[in-house]
Order: structure tokens, then sequence, then C-alpha cells
């Protein structure tokens, strides 16, 4: 039985702008298969918005508190929705 597809919208705080964290993220999102997107805040943050097996975008949510080399990950604000289906890749975006 195929798992149920979720939403995960992340918005992470911290020293997360600088280090690499987007590409960090695009990374570990691509393998997974999951799909959305990952940009820079204008407020320092970083904010997510992503789809695939709830597992999996638990599996993601893992990483991102550590974060890259150089990243300190103060705190990650998540809201779970459920899944549109509208992306078809997981990109960068501004």
């Amino acid at each position: 039985m195929r798992e149920e597809v979720s939403r995960l919208h992340a918005r992470i705080t911290g020293l997360v702008q600088g280090v690499g964290f987007r590409y960090f993220v695009l990374e570990i999102a691509r393998p997974l298969k999951l799909t959305g997107w990952v940009r820079n805040r204008i407020d320092g943050t970083v904010e997510l918005l992503a789809e695939g097996p709830r597992g999996t975008l638990e599996n993601l949510l893992a990483a991102l508190q550590q974060g890259p080399r150089g990243a300190r990950v103060k705190s990650i604000d998540t809201d779970w929705l459920s899944a549109t289906g509208e992306f078809t890749e997981f990109r960068i975006t501004h």
C-alpha cells in the first residue's frame, strides 16, 4: 500500500542564508523524489514547500534540523497540508 502524499510548508530561522542552505535542501529533496521549492525570504529565513510521502517529508525535516555546515538552525515552523500535485520537480525559486 502506498503511503499518503502530504505537503510540508516550513520556515527555517537562524543562520540559514549565505551558507548554502537552499542547495543543501535541493540535494536532499531531489534524490528523495520530493517536489516543490525552497527560497530565501527577505526577513532572513528560508521557506520551503514540499510534497511527497509523509515519512519521506519527515526525513527531509530531520535533515533540515542540522542544515549544511556553517548553518545554525534556531527553529523550524511547520504546517502539514493536503498535497495538490501541482509540482513536477523540486527547485530553488525566488
